[in-house]
């Protein structure tokens, strides 16, 4: 029986959630096949906490824990660290250095495409449509109005760096624009202000599994707020998800093949999944998510269902890519 550290936690706003989904992971891994440790990531705080409350450090030198007598050496880590350090490559690295295989993308895929504008950048090279932006720093901050010129109102000010719209704004007048990237610069040290796509939000699960590319259903995302927040994410009944997303056959293979392209072009690895804008005329790029959520009322675990793929065997599919 192989031994899997699901770590979760992580250094960002998405910390809860990504416990939620650690926890998730933990309780759904084949038990016939896995042996599953759910590991505390936060700074320098690594641990396993046990079924009682009790907590084992992780021996940084080789990423093993000691229980009791028993020295545990893990085969696989499932990577379920939403944000930082786990979905920016840092930590991903760290486990690169000690040759122990992971189910996410690689250290220098997740570090570009954490970074939404080098990530636009490169997903633009390809062909695909993004929408006008300008990158913001502390020690880069033009005029308010020069921005505008840029993206248009309305516009979207967020976090570079970051994930779960944390520190997300929608602004729709110039007044609204300079408090909007005061908040996202609690979240990171550079914003990116982008212009505001009018169309339908569509999610695209992919995953390659044993050399074959599985894209599950899309998924249309209407959310009840002014747009896609941490509060309608993680809310229920603030969105509605709908899968499969009501489309013409044409426009459902176009977003799947360029959902499907993407992945093999920024060379992505386990499940992921591509947010989109679908407008009467484009399809434009908005991000890719590396390390998505998978609770059960999460977009690729819902997507799955639709295909009769339950969590233990989407899990599994996750971990025979590598182990």
């Amino acid at each position: 029986m192989k031994s899997i550290a699901v770590v979760c936690g992580g250094d960002s706003g998405e910390y809860e959630i990504s416990v939620k989904s650690g926890n998730v992971v933990a309780k759904h891994l084949n038990p016939t096949r896995y042996k599953a440790y759910l590991l505390f990531i936060s700074g320098r705080e690594w641990y396993y906490q046990d079924g009682d409350g009790n907590r084992f450090q992780v021996d940084k030198n080789d990423f093993s824990i000691s229980v009791g007598n028993e020295k545990i050496i893990f085969d696989a880590v499932f990577n379920a660290i939403h944000g930082t350090p786990g979905e920016d490559g840092k930590f991903l690295g760290y486990l690169d250095m000690m040759k122990i295989p992971y189910t996410s993308c690689s250290m220098a895929t997740s570090a570009i495409t954490f970074h939404k504008d080098y990530c636009k950048r490169i997903v633009k090279t390809h062909g695909v449509k993004v929408a006008e932006s300008i990158l913001l720093s502390k020690n880069h901050l033009p005029a308010m109005e020069e921005i505008i010129k840029t993206t248009g109102l309305p516009a979207f000010v967020k976090p570079n760096n970051g994930g779960s719209s944390v520190g997300v704004s929608k602004v729709k007048t110039l007044d609204e624009l300079l408090p909007a990237i005061e908040k996202a610069m609690h979240e990171d040290t550079e914003v990116l202000v982008e212009a505001f796509i009018g169309g339908r939000e569509i999610g695209c699960g992919v995953l390659e599994s044993k050399g074959r590319m599985i894209v599950f259903p899309i998924t249309e995302i209407v959310s009840k707020k002014e747009f896609f927040d941490y509060e309608a994410k993680y809310t229920e009944g603030m969105s509605d998800e709908i899968t499969p997303a009501v489309v013409d056959e044409e426009t459902e293979t176009y977003i799947k093949a360029t959902g499907a392209y993407l992945y093999q072009r920024i060379g992505c690895k386990g499940f992921v999944r591509f947010d989109f804008i679908l407008t009467p005329k484009d399809l434009f790029f908005l991000e890719v998510n590396t390390v998505p959520g998978i609770s059960p009322a999460s977009i690729i675990p819902k997507q799955a269902a639709f295909m009769g793929i339950s969590l233990e065997q989407l899990f599994d599919m996750t971990l025979e890519n590598i182990i």
